[in-house]
């Protein structure tokens, strides 16, 4: 199967920003993705990481691997939808977190609805004590990886300096999306265990991390085309982000080499989120990108579009959290729902000779 057939070809009349003059052109349109699978962990006990925390572990035995085979299914059928209403087809890269090992991203890309696709993988194993992992998947006819690289975040207990935090590390990936040369950087920064302030200087840390990353890639060539994501498990106001990072929400104030986080105006002018807690919503995952990725030259790939995939059946049905995310496990036991997160996304479009 060719590249084409996993791209829709669009004529610009559909988009608003493509001027009257440019309708009879063709543009191609693929969804970069990301979505946290919430606690995607096979049902076998590894004895050296303390999986026996997943949900799935402290199931009795017997269940185990029957919720294991249905969590999958749903991971599955999501990923499968995310940027079909404009594209035709699952996203062409897909950045994940909360999955325990490479056999389970072989089932789930293996699954009959995402079978077809024929996703690539790139994993490395973390040293986060439970034994999560990000990775990224991509489709083989779109997506080329040219190199990649698993980088390590160090900290330490602000109160035992000696004593390191063991956490996830950052994924980068570079390669080419049908022939543009892209890095993406996977991330699932440190919880909020312990509060949110006496947890913040961790996320500072991968924050510092993730734009010693890119700024690596912009020494090489300020030009680069970068999209980081991931479960940040801050959101788009916070320190980590505006400061460190230092995203910009307007697309006119980003500079070449700057940073543009879309979802600060989603939280912030509409009141959109990925998560909720107590009644409160708030964004932590979030797709930010480089200068490059704006400009009005559809020569290559740029930025039409970001978004939150939240439709119907990922929300809560009924209850106390109705409209909540609806998540796979809950009181002990499989709910049949999918993540405690929406998954996000974003159009990337070019112009089609």
């Amino acid at each position: 199967m060719t590249k084409l057939n996993y791209s829709l070809l669009v004529f610009c009349v559909f988009f608003s920003f493509i001027s009257q003059a440019q309708n009879e052109k063709k543009y191609k349109v693929n969804t970069v993705a990301f979505y946290n699978l919430e606690n995607l962990f096979d049902p076998v006990n590894d004895p050296n990481k303390f999986d026996e925390a997943s949900p799935i572990m402290e199931m009795a035995e017997g269940l185990r691997e029957d919720v294991y085979l249905k969590k999958v299914k749903n991971m599955a059928k999501v990923i499968a939808q995310i940027g079909t209403d404009v594209t035709g087809h699952s996203p062409a890269v897909i950045g994940v977190c909360e999955v325990e090992n490479r056999r389970v991203l072989e089932d789930l890309v293996n699954d009959p609805k995402l079978l077809n696709e024929d996703y690539g993988i790139v994993h490395f194993d973390s040293p986060d004590k439970r034994g999560i992992d990000v990775a990224l998947l991509y489709k083989k006819a779109i997506f080329t990886p040219t190199s990649t690289s698993s980088h390590e975040l160090l900290i330490y207990d602000q109160n035992k300096p000696d004593k390191r935090v063991y956490t996830r590390d950052q994924l980068l990936v570079t390669g080419l999306l049908d022939g543009d040369k892209i890095h993406f950087i996977v991330n699932h920064w440190p919880s909020r265990s312990g509060g949110e302030a006496r947890s913040r200087f961790k996320r500072e840390k991968a924050a510092a991390l993730n734009k010693k990353i890119i700024d690596s890639l912009q020494a090489e060539d300020p030009y680069a085309k970068v999209i980081t994501m991931g479960d940040l498990n801050d959101g788009p106001y916070n320190t980590s982000i505006k400061e460190v990072l230092g995203a910009k929400a307007e697309k006119e104030e980003v500079k070449l080499k700057e940073l543009y986080n879309p979802m600060e105006n989603m939280q912030k002018k509409k009141g959109l989120g990925t998560i909720a807690y107590r009644d409160s919503w708030d964004l932590f995952d979030q797709m930010i990108m480089t200068q490059p990725l704006l400009d009005d030259d559809y020569s290559s790939y740029r930025l039409y579009k970001a978004g939150i995939f939240n439709p119907s059946f990922l929300a809560n049905p009924r209850g106390r959290y109705k409209g909540y995310p609806y998540r796979s496990f809950s009181n002990g036991g499989f709910s049949g729902g999918y993540s405690d997160h929406f998954p996000v996304y974003v159009y990337l479009i070019k112009e089609v000779e």
